[in-house]
């Protein structure tokens, strides 16, 4: 992996002018740091998903929970090279789907790459949503799942609506309190190891019945959910602090600790519990917790496990609100989800639509359904994106920026491809649905009395 500098100027994309392609004459400040781009990235792929779902990878794995971890840190450190070439090619681009309209110019590419981000964090907030109402709630509440999924919805919808300025302040003292509920796991493993109890054997074994390729492939779909939340990041380069630089190490970084922390949890979930046990839990990590005997509270971990599933909903509820927000700013959805509360400025009917969309998604699947279809969705997106990186490498930009192996990108496709194949038949009916409705959502929004007389606008514009 190099940086090289391209001789030539950047010129305009076909998404519209955007000036030089190091982001000068910006009108946002650059002010994140590479601590605190490191930060924000670790932030959004450490938490919600490894607190909900080490159960179901364990039904699929077995005890080898580590394994499809791994092999999911290594499929996602590929297509992480990729956002790491185009973010520092085109700091100012804004993302996936204006990589996409850059590569492929067709603006029904680049809607349809926007709208699978946007699918996929409606889905996975559905998810989290199940994850939480589950038997981290049941320590405190004993209330049915799903209503109570509803109601932690409609929550995050009100924190959602207050501001984005409290929104993020509350991201941050989760993030703290979710990786702290990570490493106690992790001790606690390593107390009941020293004690000389657990099983250290289980952690390389596998279903009976099942080879070891199949399960580690079933299970490293759902392990894929933990890594996903990088790629928003690159919709913050613009106000990143010498991005070229900077920008390549805190995506690296934080996904190799987010890796070592998840296999690490893996190990020890699998040493303190049968595979058996933590399959037929939806708080997989309080039963690793209680079964430690360390004599560490319920209502404890149970508050930790519940902060990391809020933290994550939250992120991708605040990420789907202003997606819709954006796309009926450019009449690409009805004008009406373009409104904003007159005090907080909030977008209050995208936040209304998204979220009601999410409780409809809970009605419908399970945490590991939703998350496959999460998954499926943003391997679209990640199959775009690498092919981008090969098709726009003949566009030659006017300064330094990080340049993947030509192997890495063409991995990567590999990849995507490999898991997508892997999906169930119910997950692509579900994703197929999605993928419909954007596709009638596109066309739409060409007719005349849908954009008021107004051309709508290609997705960066």
């Amino acid at each position: 992996m190099t940086q090289r500098p391209q001789e030539e100027a950047d010129r305009p994309g076909p998404v519209g002018s955007v000036g030089r392609g190091d982001g000068a004459g910006t009108a946002l400040r650059r002010v994140v740091s590479g601590r605190l781009l490191f930060l924000f990235i670790l932030g959004d792929v450490l938490g919600a998903g490894i607190y909900a779902l080490v159960g179901e990878i364990a039904g699929e794995a077995g005890g080898a929970i580590w394994v499809p971890m791994l092999v999911a840190l290594l499929l996602a450190m590929l297509t992480a090279a990729s956002y790491a070439e185009l973010v520092t090619k085109y700091p100012r681009a804004g993302g996936s789907a204006v990589f996409a309209e850059r590569a492929f110019r067709r603006p029904v590419v680049s809607f349809l790459v926007g709208y699978c981000m946007l699918a996929a964090g409606v889905t996975s907030a559905a998810g989290l949503s199940l994850a939480f109402a589950g038997d981290y709630l049941a320590v405190f509440l004993d209330v049915p799942a799903v209503p109570a999924a509803l109601v932690f919805l409609l929550l995050v919808a009100l924190l959602n609506a207050r501001g984005i300025q409290e929104s993020v302040r509350a991201n941050v003292v989760m993030t703290v309190i979710e990786v702290s509920g990570l490493l106690l796991v992790v001790v606690l493993g390593a107390i009941v190891l020293g004690r000389g109890e657990g099983d250290v054997g289980r952690v390389v074994q596998f279903p009976e019945g099942v080879s070891a390729g199949s399960a580690v492939l079933a299970a490293a779909i759902l392990a894929y959910y933990s890594f996903v939340g990088f790629e928003v990041s690159a919709n913050v380069a613009e106000e990143v602090k010498d991005v070229s630089r900077v920008y390549p190490r805190a995506l690296f970084g934080a996904l190799l600790v987010a890796g070592v922390v998840y296999v690490l949890v893996g190990l020890a979930a699998s040493i303190v519990l049968p595979a058996e046990e933590l399959s037929a839990s939806s708080g997989p990590l309080l039963a690793v917790v209680q079964a430690s005997g360390v004599g560490v509270p319920d209502w404890l971990f149970s508050f930790v496990a519940l902060v990391a599933v809020a933290n994550g909903a939250l992120l991708t509820m605040i990420m789907a609100s202003r997606m819709v927000f954006g796309l009926a700013e450019q009449r690409l959805l009805p004008p009406a989800l373009g409104r904003v509360l007159p005090g907080r400025r909030t977008p209050w009917v995208a936040i209304a639509v998204t979220t009601v969309v999410a409780m409809a998604l809970t009605l419908v699947g399970d945490l590991g359904a939703l998350a496959n279809i999460v998954v499926l969705l943003l391997l679209l997106v990640f199959l775009s994106t690498n092919v981008a990186v090969l098709v726009l490498r003949r566009d030659r930009v006017g300064h330094d920026h990080f340049t993947a192996p030509v192997i890495l990108p063409v991995l990567a496709i590999g990849s995507c491809l490999l898991l997508l194949y892997q999906q169930e038949g119910r997950t692509w009916l579900f994703a197929g649905v999605m993928l419909l409705v954007g596709v009638g959502l596109y066309f739409l929004a060409r007719a005349p009395w849908w954009r008021g007389g107004r051309e709508p606008s290609t997705p960066g514009e």
